[in-house]
C-alpha cells in the first residue's frame, strides 16, 4: 500500500509538479487549489502527509490545518512563500514538522516527506558523498518531466541542457579544476 501525501496550493502548475515528483518517489498523490477542497480531500483521502501553502484563495493555511486536525491525523509540511518568523513560529506552535521556502529544490520537498513517513533514502554501502554526488548526477533515472507556465514540457534534469555553453562536469564542480 502507498502512502498517501495531499498536496494543496492555489498555483495549479506547482501543485501538480509537486505530483508528479512525489508520485516518482511511489507515494499516492492528490491535490487540492483551496482550503476547502482541502478539507474535503483531506477527509476522502486520509492523507499520511499534507503538504500546504500559507496563502489559499479562501482562508490561510493554518486555518486548513486546524480543519483537518479536528478530523485526521497526519503529518504537515508548509510550503510559503512569505517567510516571516511570524509565520515560523505559528507553524513551529502548531506541530508544522517542516517548512520550505518557495521557490524549493524538489528533493527538499521529497525528502521531508519521505522523513515523515520513515522512508529514509539511504546511501548505497560503500559510496563516499562526493562520490555519491557524482553518481546521483550522472545517473538519468531519477528525471521526470515540469511543465512549464507557457505549456510546454521538460525534463527536470539539468544536465541534459541544450545551451550552447557547456557547464562544468560534477568532478569538476567537486574538485575545484
Amino acid at each position: 500500500m502507498l502512502n498517501k501525501v495531499l498536496v494543496v496550493d492555489d498555483e495549479q502548475l506547482l501543485a501538480e509538479n509537486l505530483q508528479g515528483y512525489l508520485q516518482a518517489q511511489a507515494l499516492e498523490v492528490r491535490i487540492a487549489h483551496d482550503g476547502a477542497q482541502g478539507i474535503a480531500e483531506a477527509d476522502d483521502f486520509a492523507p499520511d502527509v499534507m503538504v500546504f501553502d500559507y496563502r489559499l484563495p479562501d482562508m490561510e493555511g493554518f486555518q486548513l490545518l486546524d480543519a483537518v486536525r479536528q478530523n485526521r491525523k497526519c503529518h504537515f509540511v508548509l510550503i510559503t512563500g512569505h517567510p516571516t518568523a511570524e509565520v515560523c513560529e505559528r507553524a513551529r506552535q502548531l506541530g508544522v514538522s517542516h517548512i520550505l521556502f518557495k521557490p524549493f529544490p524538489l528533493a527538499e520537498l521529497a525528502r521531508a516527506v519521505l522523513d515523515l513517513l520513515g522512508r529514509q533514502r539511504e546511501p548505497k554501502a560503500g559510496v563516499s558523498t562526493c562520490e555519491g554526488f557524482v553518481e546521483r548526477r550522472q545517473s538519468r533515472t531519477e528525471s521526470f518531466p515540469l511543465q512549464l507556465y507557457d505549456g510546454s514540457w521538460v525534463l527536470a534534469d539539468r544536465r541534459k541542457s541544450t545551451s550552447a555553453t557547456k557547464a562544468p562536469d560534477d568532478e569538476q564542480l567537486l574538485t575545484g579544476e
